[in-house]
């Protein structure tokens, strides 16, 4: 690939050794980067085969089929509750380590309204550290994410969703062909371009009209 501008690779198949960035030609502007994605002075390489992936404002990372999730910060997972600790929670991300998720990282949390979580609990959370040789770090606080699938079909249906990058989906609906369409949405969209995800959507919601 020769050019390589940021939107040249967005969505395409990229493999590790490809340089998808230059931030010698991108100005001042300051970019997050997520999984399968290392910085090399100026050059961003990919380390892992898959889709090069960006939301707005400035997040990249590479998209794969991986069973085992490998967190990264920023990313936004489903985790079941194991254990709970006085200052954490011990949180099962589906990740090679535990992680854990301080009593006060929640919008608004104090010492007084510490929540009680349950072993099993679902939770869906932010990872915000990531370290090497280290457990993870959870946040509920929001990262004030968006997904053109979802919006889509929230301007249509009635539902409740929590999507993480660590594979697990949490639908909730009044009827089951809504939680249906709705995953059936999201897995279809995985290799789709936003205007392609866009079509699909609208034919899923044609079935049912």
């Amino acid at each position: 690939m020769e050019d390589n501008k940021p939107a040249s690779f967005i969505d395409q198949l990229v493999v590790p050794g490809d340089v998808v960035l230059d931030l010698s030609k991108m100005g001042n502007q300051t970019i997050k980067l997520g999984g399968g994605l290392h910085q090399d002075c100026d050059a961003i390489t990919v380390t892992k085969a898959g889709r090069l992936r960006f939301s707005k404002p400035n997040k990249y990372w590479v998209e794969s089929s991986q069973k085992r999730y490998v967190p990264c910060v920023e990313d936004t997972v489903l985790g079941i509750v194991v254990d709970s600790k006085a200052d954490n929670f011990l949180v099962d991300i589906k990740g090679p380590a535990m992680a854990f998720l301080p009593v006060l990282a929640f919008e608004g949390g104090t010492r007084r309204n510490i929540p009680k979580f349950e072993a099993g609990t679902l939770l869906y959370v932010r990872v915000v550290k990531a370290n090497t040789g280290m457990n993870p770090e959870l946040s509920c606080t929001d990262a004030h994410l968006t997904c053109p699938v979802l919006e889509a079909l929230g301007k249509k249906l009635s539902f409740e969703i929590a999507v993480g990058l660590n594979g697990r989906v949490w639908v909730n609906a009044s009827s089951p062909s809504t939680v249906i369409l709705v995953a059936n949405a999201i897995m279809n969209s995985e290799s789709l371009s936003v205007v392609q995800q866009k079509i699909m959507v609208d034919k899923l919601l044609q079935r049912i009209q």
